[in-house]
């Protein structure tokens, strides 16, 4: 396992759709096995492939709690089939973009279709932190960031932020 660096806001490749993997193998797990590695040094509870600059539809989540023995998942190809009408509210954050969080509402519950470390085809119904958690991951697959749900205003704040902060550290200020 080896640690990967993060890509963080205003990189383009958070942007992208990532691509479906065709075949689960050695390559993959080590990916993940990087993945798994790079979110829990962060600390996170959900990584997607792209943060780490891997446009694959690749996801590890851990939603133990400090202290508890971890529980990691590995979802290659994710989707979400079926989510719930009724919604909840979660404070979000995102280790492409560090130290700011904000309160997205989303549907409450899902199921997510997806195949594990080993290529095997699963369904697991989510519920609380693991739902919101999923549905995170999965918009990253999609291009889609957590401030997409935030009012327009804060979200051109953040991106404006995060813009001058790598023009920054660019021009070595």
């Amino acid at each position: 396992m080896a640690k990967r660096d993060l890509i963080i806001l205003p990189d383009p490749l958070l942007r992208t759709v990532s691509k479906p993997v065709k075949t689960v193998d050695t390559a993959t797990r080590k990916l993940m096995d990087d993945m798994l590695e790079t979110m829990y040094e962060a600390p996170g509870i959900g990584l997607a492939a792209v943060q780490i600059g891997v446009p694959q539809r690749v996801v590890v989540i851990d939603v133990s709690k400090e202290g508890e023995e971890r529980q990691p998942l590995f979802l290659v190809n994710p989707e979400i089939s079926w989510s719930s009408d009724e919604e909840s509210d979660y404070e979000e954050g995102c280790l492409s973009i560090p130290e700011f969080y904000d309160m997205v509402t989303r549907p409450k519950e899902v199921t997510v279709r997806y195949l594990d470390r080993q290529g095997e085809a699963r369904e697991m119904q989510c519920g609380g932190v693991l739902a919101t958690c999923v549905q995170h991951e999965v918009d990253h697959l999609n291009g889609v960031l957590f401030i997409d749900y935030i009012s327009k205003l804060k979200r051109d704040r953040v991106v404006r932020k995060f813009a001058k902060a790598q023009k920054l550290a660019r021009s070595g200020a």
